[in-house]
């Protein structure tokens, strides 16, 4: 469904027209509520049970029955609201979302059962949640691809789950491909093309309304301590293969961090004797590990 269908479906079903307009009147068991959409979640929640329990009784069409549907619907606008924060980092326009999440509600207000007990929210959330799921789904694609391949993706999704249901496991490209009777290498291409239909920015959040954190924090990093470990790894091996004066003379440089000329001392060599071997030790290692035999 486009937003502009949404938009008008909602504008009939809520009774909005193009300027002012009379509000049917109440019947005598509801009390005229003129800003529904203000109403405190607790009083909403208490007036919805009323309403309904009032709708059951009225017959559809008159004045009376719209009122009380019309006014249930603003009233629980604050749900299509509550629903629509999680996709407030999705980029599109938040009024086109509150658009589609209405439908749900409308949805929701026509197929609720007083006599199942169950709290109006428990049906009306998932109901509005589905549409602006199926709004993305229809109408989003994060990376621009040709509109055959758009098409072939929803073939696609459908095919798969129902070969998995038939099969009862995800099926091949050469059983999708028989399925929809098209060439494999098609079936490759739509699920490739299919990659671009959800992109994320790393700073949507994640978690639930009281600990939101975003996306970036939650992803992980390059981690310097370990390319020290592969570079330690590569290197023992070639440590092992040096004779033992060279050894001896890395471990003073670098494992106890003495100077050239404190080492010379030790080795009784001169430092310039020290650093053209410490020189020729680390160019023979530093060769070593950049072999790629």
């Amino acid at each position: 469904m486009s937003v502009s269908s949404a938009r008008a479906e909602t504008t009939q079903d809520i009774g909005v027209v193009d300027g002012p307009t009379a509000v049917p009147a109440p019947p005598a068991e509801l009390p005229l509520i003129e800003s529904p959409e203000n109403l405190a979640p607790g009083d909403a929640r208490d007036l919805t049970h009323l309403f309904f329990e009032q709708l059951e009784k009225l017959e559809e069409g008159t004045p009376e029955y719209q009122y009380a549907r019309n006014t249930l619907i603003e009233m629980n606008l604050s749900l299509v609201r509550f629903a629509a924060r999680r996709f407030r980092n999705r980029g599109d326009d938040l009024e086109d979302i509150m658009q589609v999440g209405t439908i749900g509600l409308i949805k929701a207000i026509d197929r609720y059962d007083l006599s199942r007990n169950v709290e109006f929210t428990t049906l009306a959330i998932p109901y509005i949640t589905g549409e602006m799921k199926r709004f993305f789904r229809d109408t989003t694609w994060d990376v621009r691809v040709p509109r055959r391949l758009q098409e072939l993706r929803v073939d696609l999704a459908r095919a798969n789950e129902h070969l998995a249901n038939e099969l009862g496991r995800d099926p091949k490209v050469s059983e999708l491909a028989a399925h929809l009777d098209i060439p494999e290498e098609e079936v490759i291409e739509g699920q490739i093309a299919a990659n671009g239909y959800s992109a994320s920015s790393i700073d949507v959040t994640m978690g639930d309304d009281d600990n939101d954190v975003p996306l970036a924090d939650l992803l992980g990093d390059y981690d310097e301590e370990m390319y020290l470990f592969e570079d330690l790894h590569t290197l023992k091996p070639l440590l092992d293969r040096l004779e033992d004066r060279d050894r001896r003379l890395l471990e003073l440089r670098f494992g106890q961090e003495m100077t050239q000329a404190e080492i010379g001392e030790i080795l009784g060599i001169s430092q310039m004797h020290v650093s053209r071997l410490l020189n020729r030790c680390l160019a023979q290692l530093r060769t070593a590990m950049l072999r790629t035999d």
